[in-house]
């Protein structure tokens, strides 16, 4: 089953999006938004799968369905939470800077709590002020959970997975040292975040989605150019099972919570660092991964950060090179 909100108001208007994306049908007055979905999901999964049939099948009234008219599924949520299940990712952060990685990374997963009052449209522009701040994409995969009791195991915490979606969580990469430095975390680093056009149960992804990962490759393209092609279910420390898990340790989590994988990240083949697309390798989900490996490698970074009239667009592709969630396709602009 696959779910869309159409652009209204704060919170959107559900759709059920037929598995081509081409054609949708209106939730109804029963449940008009996602969240309100969520919130009951015992009693709406029936309904909605059952204009899922129908919409797939042609029998009831249904629209051309269009991305750009998309909002992200839940245009505001009331919580975001972004873990870092990649330590690939953290690692070659950490070796970029002649830091040491605590062994802990590799046991207990890095998780921050962003910003979820406003996100962005999969179709919306970035709107950046100033190019010097260091705009990045970083292309993730992100699932809303139903409720979660504190303390519940990773086991519980994937049987409360909901929807799965892909996420662009914007970063302002030289906003973020000094932030950092306060020990106080992120704020003014991380701007509103944007999601796929529309998000899908667990089950529509087929075998893709097993052991709480999507195994699927992660394609993002900078300015028409393939940038990566990183393998969501490879190398991800953490599924998230253990990512609701962590964030659901000291507190309940509620209907609408939606967790995210942080940045897709793949080593090479030879276990090292990973190559550019351009060399044979899988490349990157963000800008600062290359500019890592180039300091590495070479001393310096030589990829710059996204400038004014930039595009990005991130997309997942099924095995018959169908998109699923649909596409997220911004552009930078002057803020």
């Amino acid at each position: 089953m696959k779910l869309a909100s159409l652009r209204h108001g704060r919170d959107g208007k559900l759709v059920v999006v037929s598995d081509d994306l081409a054609w949708y049908a209106h939730a109804g007055p029963e449940v008009p938004t996602l969240q309100r979905a969520l919130d009951d999901w015992a009693h709406a999964a029936p309904r909605l799968r059952a204009l899922a049939e129908g919409v797939n099948a042609g029998t009831i009234l249904r629209e051309r369905f269009h991305e750009r008219e998309a909002a992200s599924p839940l245009p505001r949520a009331y919580q975001w939470a972004d873990g870092s299940a990649y330590v690939n990712h953290v690692a070659l952060v950490r070796q970029a800077r002649g830091a040491k990685m605590p062994d802990t990374f590799w046991t207990d997963p890095l998780m921050y709590q962003g910003g979820s009052d406003v996100f962005l449209g999969p179709r919306d522009a970035i709107p950046l002020k100033d190019e010097a701040w260091g705009c990045d994409f970083e292309a993730e995969v992100a699932v809303i959970v139903d409720d979660v009791p504190m303390g519940a195991s990773p086991a519980e915490a994937r049987e409360r997975i909901r929807l799965v979606m892909l996420v662009n969580d914007v970063s302002l990469r030289n906003l973020i040292p000094a932030e950092l430095e306060k020990g106080f975390g992120f704020f003014q680093s991380k701007p509103s975040s944007a999601f796929s056009p529309v998000a899908v149960t667990p089950d529509a992804l087929g075998d893709a989605w097993r052991d709480g990962k999507v195994h699927l490759p992660m394609r993002v393209a900078l300015n028409g150019a393939l940038f990566g092609k990183a393998d969501a279910g490879q190398d991800m420390t953490f599924d998230f099972g253990q990512l609701i898990a962590h964030a659901a340790k000291t507190r309940d989590l509620c209907a609408g919570t939606i967790i995210g994988s942080g940045t897709v990240s793949n080593r090479g083949a030879d276990s090292g660092p990973g190559k550019p697309v351009s060399e044979g390798g899988l490349g990157y989900s963000c800008i600062a991964e290359q500019r890592m490996i180039e300091t590495i490698q070479g001393g310096k970074p030589m990829t710059p950060f996204l400038k004014h009239g930039d595009r990005v667009e991130i997309e997942m592709l099924d095995a018959r090179n169908h998109s699923i969630f649909g596409r997220i396709d911004q552009e930078v602009v002057r803020g």
